[in-house]
């Protein structure tokens, strides 16, 4: 089973996923960021636009984008995309919002970023629930 960590009370997502995935990138972990498009998005330009000692390499994939060289895969760690892909072997699994994936199944550690949101924080809990049904190990870690 899948540890999944809930961070909640989150103020800005994206100030928050790139500080959690430039620490996971000085960890040398192997990390997929899941979220709708417009929120992967957001957080590629965020990513390409940091502070010059504080860029954080990554590949943005597409929904239906075709799978980039082996090599490209081997030695990125970072990747942000649409729903899980076996052949990226990420270990860790980081959510900015997406729905009906099975993160779980997919790593051995899933990171759950929940806003402020009312909408998102309801989403949240609905997320809870499944990984408990699931029996997967959770903890909420509050962001306030």
């Amino acid at each position: 089973m899948a540890e999944v960590v809930f961070l909640t009370g989150v103020v800005d997502v994206i100030d928050f996923a790139g500080r959690l995935l430039r620490k996971k990138q000085r960890e040398a972990a192997r990390v997929a960021v899941y979220g709708p498009p417009a929120v992967l998005q957001r957080l590629d330009q965020a990513l390409w636009v940091a502070e010059p000692l504080e860029f954080t390499p990554h590949v943005l994939l597409r929904q239906a984008a075709p799978l980039p060289a082996a090599a490209v895969i081997e030695r990125t760690l970072l990747w942000l995309l649409p729903q899980p892909l076996p052949a990226l072997r990420c270990d860790s699994g980081v959510n900015l919002g997406a729905e009906g994936l099975e993160l779980a199944r997919a790593h051995d550690r899933v990171a759950e970023i929940v806003s402020q949101d009312p909408a998102e924080v309801s989403a949240g809990r609905a997320r809870w629930k499944r990984y408990e049904a699931q029996g997967h190990t959770l903890v909420h870690r509050p962001q306030t």
